[in-house]
């Protein structure tokens, strides 16, 4: 039986929604792929991939999107530097600090508060190199911060900047039922909810029927 691809970009972690897949359509292989941010919704609108976990916002163009979850962003800083003394921080916090804005930024802003560095790291990763080096600090989704962790560094919440949104996508028109059971799963139905779609129960063991032992008759002696 052919099986589903599931696109998602770093940080998504799609690894309770496929233990659940394989639960429900044990006969139906989930492939899980990791994509570039960038090029997640291009490879479901050709096909490439059935659905995507991808952060919004996105060209909508030819594509369902369903909201998930929002992560909280928070700043990428050196262990050793003055804003670790905090358990939260806000803007006005980085308005000396050096900041730098990698281009494939999953971000819904112009660029970063504080003073931002023009030479722009291609990638989030080569950028939180160039942290741990003391070049900059650096304002990502959480998750990313713990996808390239490095024990030099450390990272903490920040307040008044835009959230990341995490979103199952897949393309419009595309109405078959195994996008219906990704839909479910990934907003928490369970399998007997009445707005999922039809699931097969699972089959019960045929119970015994206990025999019944032939009763002897007696006759009275006369």
């Amino acid at each position: 039986m052919t099986g589903f691809r599931l696109g998602y970009v770093p940080g998504v972690t799609p690894a309770k929604w496929s233990r659940i897949w394989a639960e429900r359509l044990p006969r139906i292989p989930l492939e899980l792929v990791q994509v570039g941010a960038a090029d997640a919704p291009d490879l479901v609108r050709r096909s490439e991939l059935d659905a995507v976990l991808l952060r919004l916002p996105i060209d909508r163009t030819g594509l369902h999107a369903i909201p998930l979850y929002v992560e909280q962003s928070v700043v990428v800083v050196p262990k050793d530097h003055v804003i670790t003394a905090a358990e939260e921080i806000g803007t006005d916090d980085l308005a000396d600090e050096l900041m730098l804005h990698p281009l494939d930024d999953v971000l819904d802003w112009a660029h970063p508060p504080g003073r931002l560095i023009e030479d722009r790291p291609e990638r989030t990763r080569d950028a939180v190199e160039l942290v741990a080096m003391g070049t900059g600090l650096l304002v990502v989704p959480q998750s990313l911060a713990r996808l390239h962790h490095r024990k030099d560094l450390t990272y903490r919440p920040l307040t008044g900047v835009p959230e990341s949104q995490v979103a199952l996508s897949w393309r419009e028109g595309d109405d078959r039922e195994l996008v219906e059971h990704l839909i479910g799963i990934v907003r928490g139905r369970t399998v007997n909810s009445s707005r999922g779609p039809d699931l097969p129960k699972p089959k019960r063991a045929p119970q015994k029927t206990a025999q019944k032992t032939p009763q002897k008759k007696f006759r009275r002696r006369r």
